[in-house]
């Protein structure tokens, strides 16, 4: 049986030669838990953390409290979980950053889906862009129970100005997982996009993101960021 420092130098060789290709998701956690708690069994806590969130998903989406309710797991294993999930936030922003989003929703996604797919509150954040479609900022603008009450159009305009923006992305989640739009999102969405279209500011999308699926409001054919009479015009073409 390997000791832990041996174990360790086996998967640090396994990486060093191919990334974690072949890896399982139960080697990547143990992989990681060697450098947080080097004198323990990380095979077992690896094995009792995905079993108890249903795979490596689970677990960097877990609340902190959650992972030191398993055995062995201590301040450092959770802090090296959480900084190299909140790292990977980081990397795939930046990456979007002097992209044309637009054309690159991928890399939208990508980040939308790992910092929003987990999260157990609703957030609702603005995706600010210049006139190049390249992202200025972006805002958490709510957090908690989302509606047209409580997501203040004026806010959203004002985090606008501050950052010079021609055109905005809003983005919210569904903690449930799924991303089927409710009709306090349609009139949220509408709401937003008249506050936005009275100062020039162009709504592209209202993106929702689920735990494995999104819904994109301009994919879906909402009619957003048009005056208010092309999209009466459209609507009641629809209606017949």
């Amino acid at each position: 049986m390997f000791s832990n420092r041996d174990y360790r130098k086996i998967l640090k060789e396994r990486f060093k030669q191919g990334s974690l290709q072949g890896f399982h998701s139960n080697e990547i956690l143990e992989f990681i838990l060697l450098y947080a708690v080097p004198k323990k069994d990380v095979k077992q806590m690896a094995k009792a953390l995905i079993a108890r969130f249903k795979g490596l998903r689970g677990v960097f989406d877990a609340d902190p409290e959650e992972l030191r309710g398993v055995n062995g797991i201590g301040d450092n294993a959770v802090v090296l979980i959480k900084l190299l999930k909140d790292i990977t936030g980081v990397y795939l922003k930046e990456r979007m950053m002097g992209k044309d989003i637009i054309t690159c929703t991928r890399d939208v996604l990508d980040y939308l889906n790992l910092t929003l797919s987990g999260e157990r509150v609703e957030k609702f954040m603005a995706i600010y862009m210049n006139g190049r479609n390249e992202v200025q900022a972006i805002e958490v603008l709510h957090e908690g129970t989302i509606n047209q009450t409580v997501v203040y159009p004026r806010k959203a305009i004002e985090k606008a100005f501050k950052h010079n923006a021609n055109s905005v992305i809003f983005v919210h989640n569904h903690p449930s997982g799924d991303a089927t739009p409710s009709n306090v999102d349609w009139q949220l969405t509408r709401v937003l996009d008249r506050a936005a279209l009275a100062v020039d500011l162009f709504v592209h999308d209202h993106i929702i993101i689920g735990k494995n699926s999104h819904f994109s409001a301009r994919e879906n054919g909402w009619i957003i960021g048009c005056p208010v009479n092309q999209q009466r015009a459209a609507e009641s073409k629809n209606i017949r």
